[in-house]
């Protein structure tokens, strides 16, 4: 069979947070050319501490080995022996921790699994480095991203506009791509739905957090109360400490997309019941109160040559660390497909292979994250306040996760892959020329 010759494709990636320079590695490292487009004005260091399962850190391997190996560097373990394979050690918020009903432990995790997490910071700072400075456009947030005939033509609020062969939407859980996806599709999907629950956060000094919480401080801890909690784990290779106080609100989220302004006093009286030491974290804590969002139901990641990755696709709640990991398995999984792609019109094939592997997945992280947000905050159907069968659940309900074989994902995909580019090549499904053969031929 004779294949076209090989003409790449433009290909533009509105976003430069954790997904987009994920997936940019993967296709830079696989010399496949592309530019990132980043509505600020520079990288973004926003953020606090991002929870790395092992399939997180299997994916980045997959995406380039030297981004697992730069990471590793930088992570940050649980401080004692005792929790080193567990996520995080389940406690009573009430005064004492538990101790007075005689409850000490409830570790969560598995033994192979390592804790391993990072100030969103310094994972960032490890991605950048692998973009060249002439990939990024700093300064150039998307207004509309529209179709137009085999073409994206995407214009961005400074006026400027771009027409590009594919667009990979990596601008968050409110993205404008979503729209353009799913917008007559399932309209109904675009914006993302309330969590049901408000979050404060900050970061505390290591030090200080031992001065407030004593042995509890270093290790990751998840402190429980009915509609409440809160937790705390290790960031910035044990100088640091992540907080995130969970309250859950069954009414509606009325006050727009961002952090709505609260005063201390009301922070207090959220958390009423809390331990004194918990409280104390308030005082690292912007007296913000943000909304937590995520998107249930997603019918589709791509239309034509528009695909989601990361939180525009998929958001959830971070009750399973497991969102950031989600995005680098899109990354590995779209960069390693569109690397196969010889012409422009292979792009949708790999878009729809993408698609087919990754959304399942994603999409019941999604649900389970905010199944284990009802765990964890003692609203789960039959379970409630029972801390026995909280710790339970949660050591049953990660291994899915964490021990997926991605690389039979890839696989798969590939193959699909294969199978769809032959369809239109051959305009027949009659097997004549395999999947096999055609990657082959791709490589």
């Amino acid at each position: 069979m004779d294949l076209p010759v090989h003409d790449p494709p433009t290909i533009a990636i509105l976003g430069a947070g954790i997904g987009g320079l994920a997936v940019a590695i993967g296709l830079i490292k696989r010399k496949v050319p592309v530019t990132i487009y980043e509505a600020a004005d520079r990288f973004s260091m926003v953020g606090a501490g991002i929870g790395l399962g092992p399939n997180s850190l299997n994916a980045m391997d997959l995406i380039d080995p030297r981004f697992r190996e730069n990471y590793e560097k930088v992570k940050t373990q649980n401080e004692r022996l005792e929790f080193e394979h567990s996520v995080f050690d389940a406690l009573y918020a009430e005064e004492g921790f538990g101790e007075k009903r005689g409850w000490t432990r409830g570790l969560i995790g598995a033994p192979y699994f390592t804790r391993s997490s990072a100030h969103r910071r310094d994972l960032l700072e490890i991605m950048q480095s692998f973009i060249p400075e002439e990939v990024v456009r700093f300064g150039k947030r998307a207004r509309s991203v529209e179709q137009v005939d085999n073409k994206v033509l995407v214009e961005f609020q400074d006026g400027t506009s771009v027409m590009v062969d594919a667009v990979i939407g990596c601008d968050g859980v409110k993205g404008i791509t979503r729209q353009t996806v799913l917008g007559d599709i399932a309209p109904e999907e675009v914006q993302p739905t309330f969590c049901d629950m408000y979050i404060y956060r900050g970061i505390i000094p290591r030090q200080q957090a031992k001065d407030i919480l004593g042995t509890h401080a270093g290790d990751a801890k998840f402190f429980m109360a009915k509609g409440k909690g809160v937790a705390v784990y290790p960031i910035s290779q044990g100088r640091e400490d992540n907080f995130v106080f969970f309250i859950a609100q069954s009414s509606p989220w009325l006050h727009g997309d961002t952090a709505v302004p609260c005063t201390k006093e009301e922070m207090t009286e959220d958390l009423r019941g809390f331990d004194g030491r918990l409280l104390k974290l308030l005082d690292y804590a912007r007296p913000l109160r943000w909304p937590m969002w995520h998107h249930p139901k997603t019918s589709t990641y791509y239309n034509r040559r528009v695909c989601l990755l990361g939180d525009v696709a998929h958001a959830c709640s971070p009750h399973q660390a497991a969102g950031a990991g989600q995005g680098l398995e899109d990354a590995a999984v779209l960069s390693h497909l569109l690397a196969l792609a010889r012409t422009r019109d292979d792009i949708e094939s790999a878009f729809q292979a993408y698609d087919a592997v990754r959304r399942p997945r994603a999409q019941k992280v999604v649900i389970t994250s905010y199944e284990a947000g009802l765990l964890y905050t003692w609203r789960h159907p039959g379970i409630e306040d029972n801390m026995d069968r909280i710790v339970e659940n949660g050591n049953q309900r990660l291994h899915w996760i964490w021990q997926h074989d991605l690389e039979a994902d890839i696989k798969t995909a590939e193959n699909n892959f294969c199978r769809l580019v032959l369809e239109k090549r051959c305009g027949s499904q009659d097997g004549q020329y395999t999947s096999s053969y055609l990657s082959a031929e791709l490589r």
